[in-house]
């Protein structure tokens, strides 16, 4: 009995021992899958953020124009007004009232637009009349055309009667007499209708002139008339008649007229590089140039008057603002090349809420650094950076809508 306890004594297998192993074997077994699916996790985030990380073209900062940068001294600086070469005050050929305006301060409109209409009545009962004066002349044509067809061949007979002794000489002279009468009827006759036509023709036209139309496309500056009241093209502007109806001005004509004294008028030359400041941008240079010295002087201030014109059109630019020019020589204007003035593409560029500053966003990689950077001109070329940016960085073009500082993004070259 006591050989048969020992015997299964030997044989139990102690699991206080093995308790130990086996939980250490399966924590081993724990820990390495739990670091397996962290690092798969690691990896499907990685391609996800990199799938989902937006797409962005990239441009160059290119250095900027000549003569732009602040640096380049001038020879001389004049201050004048902004003008436009192409301005009309817009009025009806005729005397007539006010029918309808279609047009209000500020309105942008186009060439032959269709700006105001006349009060028509008077005119479409003239052209019915002409119409109907024109129908009466036609049947008058008509009547005395066929009593010159009827009369001619009485008048032939008449003549070879004669030649034959038939009939005597006054009946002749009777019959070709009464021939070369329904001949001169039938030409007042033609003449009477071709007066009709012309006067037709009149009356047209003067319906026509009751529709006041631009003649060219431009900016509504100032509104002169309202319906009802009366506009005369020969008013002198005077109690309830208008001369005309509003004030037209085209943009794209702006230049800067100033007066430069005669003692220095010797510095300026056509298409001499200049940069002129707004008064009401005074930190913003805009890039222009001479267009003309006019050719005569002013004896009352001793100046000589010089148009300006601008390299670029910008809304900012409004008619009669005040200017002040520097004039640039043409080594200063070689010179401001090495300025620090870099230009982008329009879409580069997010415009502040002072237009003097910008955002844009810098490609490092694939990662973009977000810099607020001052802007200058902006014109069909591109925009213009004043500083924050250097030529040769790569910036981001396209929507910056959904950019954030640091973002990552995937970098097609443009």
């Amino acid at each position: 009995m006591t050989d048969k306890s020992e015997l299964l004594r030997q044989l139990r297998i102690d699991r206080d021992k093995r308790a130990p192993e086996v939980t250490q074997g399966r924590r081993r077994w724990w820990i390495a899958g739990l670091l397996g699916l962290a690092l798969v996790g690691a990896i499907t985030s990685y391609i996800a953020l990199r799938s989902a990380a937006p797409v962005v073209k990239v441009a160059l900062a290119r250095l900027g124009p000549a003569g732009t940068g602040s640096a380049a001294p001038s020879i001389l600086d004049a201050s004048g007004y902004v003008v436009a070469r192409r301005q009309a005050t817009v009025s009806a050929k005729i005397t007539g009232k006010l029918a309808q305006v279609f047009i209000e301060e500020g309105q942008r409109i186009k060439e032959n637009e269709v700006v105001a209409t006349l009060d028509d009545t008077n005119a479409v009962a003239a052209v019915m009349q002409a119409r109907a004066a024109v129908t009466q002349a036609e049947a008058t044509l008509i009547q005395a055309k066929a009593a010159a067809e009827n009369v001619t061949p009485i008048y032939r007979r008449n003549q070879r009667l004669a030649a034959a002794g038939v009939i005597s000489e006054e009946a002749l002279d009777a019959s070709k007499a009464d021939y070369d009468a329904k001949q001169t009827d039938l030409g007042v006759a033609k003449g009477n209708l071709a007066v009709r036509q012309a006067a037709l023709q009149v009356a047209q036209r003067e319906q026509d002139d009751t529709i006041v139309r631009a003649p060219f496309a431009g900016v509504v500056t100032t509104k002169s008339a309202q319906p009802g009241e009366i506009v005369s093209p020969l008013s002198a502007g005077g109690g309830f008649t208008r001369t005309g109806i509003c004030t037209l001005v085209d943009m794209d004509s702006l230049e800067v007229e100033v007066d430069v004294s005669e003692n220095f008028i010797g510095r300026v030359h056509t298409d001499e590089p200049a940069v002129l400041k707004l008064n009401a941008y005074p930190d913003w240079p805009i890039p222009a140039y001479v267009i003309a010295v006019v050719p005569t002087a002013d004896r009352s201030k001793a100046t000589v008057k010089v148009r300006v014109g601008f390299k670029s059109r910008d809304p900012r630019i409004l008619p009669e603002m005040g200017a002040r020019v520097s004039f640039l020589g043409q080594s200063d204007a070689s010179a401001g090349a090495s300025s620090s003035n870099v230009l982008l593409p329009p879409d580069a560029v997010q415009l502040g809420s002072d237009s003097e500053t910008g955002v844009v966003f810098v490609v490092h990689e694939d990662k973009v650094e977000r810099r607020v950077v001052k802007l200058g001109t902006r014109g069909d070329d591109g925009q213009t950076v004043r500083s924050g940016l250097s030529p040769g960085e790569r910036v981001a073009v396209g929507d910056l809508s959904k950019l954030t500082d640091g973002a990552r993004v995937k970098v097609v070259e443009r």
